[in-house]
């Protein structure tokens, strides 16, 4: 029986460094051709400013090349390909600034960006929280920058850019608007704040992405008994990175002052009853689709708690509006 469980751990072993080897590998494969691709980019480019381009632009320079290159050595040489790794070498054009941790597939994606800035952040972010292809996509689509970026200004604009969204403080986690189409709820459906929790648990992942870097899960209505009365906050979660419980309440339609004293009463109940040495205070997110601004002001400013009012949507954001606001930012 010893014999046979050494035996069992040695094909473990051998298996795990087997698949740690084929991953490494597979990182340098796609290091590796990134490269590659800047440098044939950098060999185009450089044709093109030597006067080249305008000999070879009657001829369609993309679609010689195209034909050519994959006369010669095989498939990865479309048209759209080479256009991308073109791109990849303008908007990168110091070599040591290209990730070694995206592979090609996610520079072809973030080269569909429209402006230099965006093509900035989403290398940054995609980079610093691992992104999948497919994740990259769906932050892509539902315009992550856009909105991150409309709620900062000009500075806070180009250091999205350079150097990705970082979370140093609590109104770091606000997204304007948090955008949850993954739900598949109707725009117009008559849904219950009952439904819309119960879809949001089923999609933790998607919620996740959607949230951003350093949420842990805890639990959803959490319970809490304050003067022989008992509450329930809808979602509770722990923030790694900012060390401290985050209170979520989703309101189907407005968020109404009672709300907002009602997440305060939280936030001191966990301050007192949760939290731990070496925790941070608790910070409490009212999730509405849509609030008045004033009765805001009024209601939350007094409040020494960290009480947060975000909207959410349930469809795609509307690009060309964030695209206007973005433009206005900018021009300031």
């Amino acid at each position: 029986m010893e014999l046979q469980h050494q035996y069992k751990q040695l094909i473990t072993s051998i298996g795990q460094l087997l698949i740690a080897g084929r991953e490494k590998a597979a990182q340098q494969v796609n290091t590796i051709l990134v490269q590659t691709y800047w440098e044939i980019g950098r060999h185009i480019v450089e044709y093109e400013q030597q006067g080249n381009e305008k000999a070879e632009y009657g001829s369609r320079l993309f679609e010689r090349l195209s034909k050519d290159l994959t006369q010669a050595y095989g498939k990865g040489f479309g048209r759209s390909n080479l256009q991308y790794i073109r791109k990849l070498y303008l908007s990168f054009q110091i070599c040591g600034t290209v990730s070694r941790k995206l592979t090609w597939s996610h520079y072809y994606e973030i080269l569909k960006a429209d402006s230099e800035l965006e093509i900035g952040f989403y290398a940054k972010q995609c980079e610093k929280e691992k992104w999948s292809v497919r994740e990259l996509k769906r932050q892509m689509k539902c315009m992550l920058f856009h909105r991150l970026a409309v709620s900062t200004d000009k500075e806070g604009i180009l250091k999205l850019a350079n150097q990705g969204h970082e979370v140093h403080q609590a109104e770091d986690l606000l997204r304007d608007p948090f955008v949850l189409e993954f739900l598949n709820i109707p725009e117009q459906h008559q849904y219950l704040e009952s439904e819309l929790e119960e879809k949001l648990i089923n999609n933790l992942q998607q919620l996740f992405l959607e949230l951003g870097k350093g949420f842990a899960f805890i639990a959803r209505q959490y319970r809490m008994s304050i003067g022989g009365k008992h509450f329930r906050v809808d979602l509770l979660f722990y923030h790694r990175i900012l060390k401290c419980f985050v209170l979520i309440d989703l309101k189907r339609g407005e968020i109404e002052h009672t709300d907002i004293g009602q997440m305060n009463l939280y936030i001191n109940y966990f301050k007192k009853e949760e939290a731990t040495e070496g925790d941070n205070e608790p910070i409490g997110i009212l999730l509405g689709a849509y609030n008045d601004q004033v009765l805001v002001e009024y209601a939350t400013g007094s409040i020494t708690n960290k009480v947060l009012l975000g909207k959410y949507q349930l469809y795609l954001p509307d690009k060309a509006q964030l695209q206007k606001a973005l433009n206005k930012l900018l021009e300031v």
